[in-house]
């Protein structure tokens, strides 16, 4: 479980700052209270697939979650299968529900899946609103993230 917290933070650091090197995740990490070493981080970010791309406010490299290809990638299933208690429509919202401190990485992980129709994906301490124009397109998505989650 520690493994799978350590990688959910990763995420969560990726998805607020622009993280540019293996030092700084580290940093980063240990500001946070997970104590890591480079060589751990190194096999997260391998594990976690993510890449590097050119910043488009500062021109340097970051860590980021690949683009979509159609295909999700096992690791974030298995985070999401990990982190996710539960998920609704309501009207033209998807509420999920995730354990404490993990909704920013469920957030980055369901905002990287590139689901049709989605407006936006926010979320708070242990909760994700993806925001849609109606229910029938929230519905939709609902049935797309559950097939992903029940893999």
């Amino acid at each position: 479980m520690a493994r799978t917290n350590r990688q959910s933070k990763i995420l969560e650091l990726i998805s607020l700052y622009e993280i540019e090197t293996q030092e700084e995740l580290v940093s980063r990490l240990s500001s946070s209270n997970f104590d890591a070493t480079q060589a751990t981080i190194s096999r997260d970010i391998k594990e976690l697939g993510l890449i590097k791309t050119i910043s488009q406010q500062t021109g340097k490299y970051k860590y980021s979650l690949p683009e979509a290809s159609g295909q999700t990638p096992n690791k974030y299933i298995f985070i999401l299968k990990e982190s996710v208690i539960s998920y609704n429509v309501v009207n033209n919202l998807i509420v999920i529900k995730t354990l404490k401190g993990v909704a920013e990485s469920v957030c980055s992980i369901i905002d990287s899946l590139n689901l049709q129709n989605v407006l936006g994906v926010v979320s708070g301490l242990d909760t994700v609103m993806v925001i849609f124009a109606d229910a029938i397109k929230a519905e939709y998505c609902l049935n797309k993230i559950d097939s992903i989650i029940n893999f």
